[in-house]
């Protein structure tokens, strides 16, 4: 069964290995990384470490029991009580509910662990499958995203509650 992870050094060849693997189904839906980001991966991943122990971000990667990595689910900006929410999960499990159950999953780690009452997750309305999971899980759209904000292309935020219960979309 797989396992939601926070992001060590150990996780940097599996993380690079998913990024690459996954790389134009990713492109499909959201603003490609570059070259630049495969090319400055090992510096990117220990940046990412660094931000994480000094409590700025908190990130997470879902495991399978192989040790490949099917998903990243990051918590950015940690601030008194919020963050804002990225994710992204591996093709081959893409449309079966991983990443709705590990956002879930997500949710009430951030309130537990990390003290957040509110978490903000901006997506492109190119990408339904994203809009689809935030709004199962308990988001709701608060208004539009910087295109800036998304490589260029339109949006909306979204935010949730962490202190308000779960309604029945999203015990699913």
């Amino acid at each position: 069964m797989p396992e939601l992870e926070q992001l060590r050094a150990g996780h940097a060849a599996a993380v690079l290995a998913f990024e690459l693997t996954n790389r134009a189904y990713f492109t499909a839906a959201v603003s490609d990384r570059g070259d630049a980001y495969f090319d400055e991966f090992a510096d990117r991943h220990s940046a990412a470490l660094a931000e994480q122990e000094a409590g700025v971000c908190a990130f997470y990667v879902l495991v399978a029991e192989d040790g490949s990595v099917l998903g990243r689910f990051n918590l950015y900006d940690l601030e008194v009580g919020t963050a804002r929410l990225g994710y992204r999960v591996a093709q081959h499990v893409a449309g079966r509910g991983v990443a709705t159950a590990t956002v879930r999953q997500l949710c009430r780690l951030a309130a537990a662990r990390h003290g957040l009452h509110t978490l903000r997750a901006a997506t492109a309305h190119r990408n339904a499958a994203s809009r689809a999971v935030l709004t199962h899980v308990g988001f709701v759209p608060v208004g539009p995203a910087d295109p800036a904000h998304l490589g260029g292309e339109p949006g909306t935020w979204y935010q949730h509650d962490l202190r308000l219960r779960p309604g029945p979309a999203a015990a699913r």
